[in-house]
């Protein structure tokens, strides 16, 4: 799969499927907190599936 997500992004989606996941040690207990696993995943891999399907692409090209 080619990378479609750049630095930034990338960056915001790990934080934040680490901030939600952590919910299973502090918050409410239910699974709710797997749906951080893909935000944690797609920043770890740079890649968003549903990205490839709608075309779309946050790297920046270099000219």
């Amino acid at each position: 799969m080619k990378i479609n997500i750049g630095d930034p992004e990338r960056v915001v989606r790990f934080l934040g499927g680490i901030v939600i996941s952590s919910l299973a040690f502090w918050g409410p207990q239910n699974n709710w907190y797997l749906l951080g696993l893909i935000p944690l995943a797609t920043g770890l891999v740079g890649t968003c599936p549903l990205y490839s399907v709608l075309g779309i692409s946050t790297l920046k090209r270099k000219a």
